[in-house]
């Protein structure tokens, strides 16, 4: 029997930590592709091949989901399942130990059920090998006996559309990827989508917020639909202790400020991140798993949730010898930049 690596363990507990924030957010979810802002060409496309899909009374060609996490991978793969009007059924690549695990749900589906796997990139070998299978011939190749009288058989299962998401485009194995029909990307949300987004969501919330307050926000949340929905709940909190049920500019900036957000949305952990180049490695270039130990993350959380959106502010660069902080990272910072830092770095930019 195949022990879990620490690896597993860690992305099990982030599965379920994931999990934990979708339940305190599932009221806030949009059903319909109507209702889901941003994301305009994926949603033009997506609504074009379920209109196909049902005219023709088929499954939903399989589609893999790629972009960072919290801009609504899960959510539009719910959309999907809604939009098809079948199941829908949802694990994570993690959960999937044994191809029994995955045998056990492919033989419970009905015809045309929408079937999500997140983190499809860290889908065990053996795993992968019986869905190929499935997605493709809607079989499972099953093994009977065991020695010398072991033969496999093929059990038929329903004709179903596999959704698969990743925040790791390169490490979905080619042989996967090739067998989804649509691979959409998902990209991070303009301050004025995500202004929408704020707006929607407080008044479900039941909370009054200004114009000028939901584009302040807007600007602070990493471009993300989930951070924005986070933070909108703690400045609720803030209103109501202040005795008020509307969120003005005035709150905005004070719970940010207590939150230890800043104005373009960098949160502690960002900070320590450039801090920590610019202090302890004079500016870059340092490794991903070096730069990790030195913050106390895990390098997983490090190149999933922190890098992708210091990248897209300018503030940190890959390079082939690792990360180097930019100019733009120190005039943030207030930080004056050494006459030596990252001069060799920059040659192989």
């Amino acid at each position: 029997m195949a022990k879990k690596t620490d690896e597993d363990f860690s992305a099990i507990v982030r599965a379920d930590l994931r999990d934990s924030f979708d339940d305190q957010d599932s009221n806030l979810r949009p059903k319909m592709l109507e209702d889901f802002l941003g994301q305009e060409t994926v949603k033009k496309n997506l609504s074009t091949f379920i209109q196909a899909a049902r005219q023709r009374q088929e499954p939903l060609d399989h589609l893999l989901l790629i972009g960072p996490p919290g801009l609504g991978k899960t959510t539009l793969a719910q959309i999907t399942a809604h939009e098809l009007g079948v199941d829908f059924k949802v694990t994570s690549a993690p959960a999937l130990d044994k191809p029994k695990d995955l045998a056990g749900i492919l033989s419970t589906i009905t015809e045309r059920t929408v079937f999500f796997i997140d983190e499809i990139h860290r889908l065990k070998p053996a795993i992968e090998e019986m869905l190929y299978i499935a997605m493709e011939d809607f079989e499972l190749d099953w093994i009977i006996g065991q020695g010398a009288a072991a033969r496999t058989v093929r059990i038929p299962i329903p004709p179903f559309t596999l959704i698969g998401a990743t925040t790791k485009a390169g490490s979905v194995s080619s042989p996967l990827r090739s067998r989804f029909g649509f691979i959409p990307r998902f990209e991070f949300y303009t301050h004025n989508e995500l202004a929408s987004i704020i707006k929607r969501s407080a008044s479900i919330l039941d909370v009054k917020i200004n114009e000028d307050a939901a584009l302040d926000l807007a600007r602070c949340c990493r471009g993300t639909p989930r951070v924005a929905n986070r933070v909108l709940r703690r400045m609720r909190d803030f209103a109501q202790v202040e005795g008020s049920n509307v969120i003005t500019s005035k709150i905005v900036k004070e719970g940010l400020c207590r939150l230890e957000i800043d104005e373009i949305g960098l949160e502690k952990y960002d900070r320590e991140i450039l801090l920590s180049i610019i202090q302890n490695f004079g500016g870059g270039p340092v490794g991903a798993e070096t730069l990790a130990i030195s913050i106390g993350e895990s390098i997983d959380t490090l190149e999933d949730y922190y890098e992708p959106y210091l990248i897209q502010c300018g503030l940190i660069q890959r390079t082939p010898r690792g990360r180097i902080v930019t100019d733009k990272a120190y005039e943030h910072l207030g930080l004056k930049k050494s006459s030596n830092a990252n001069n060799q770095a920059t040659l192989f930019d």
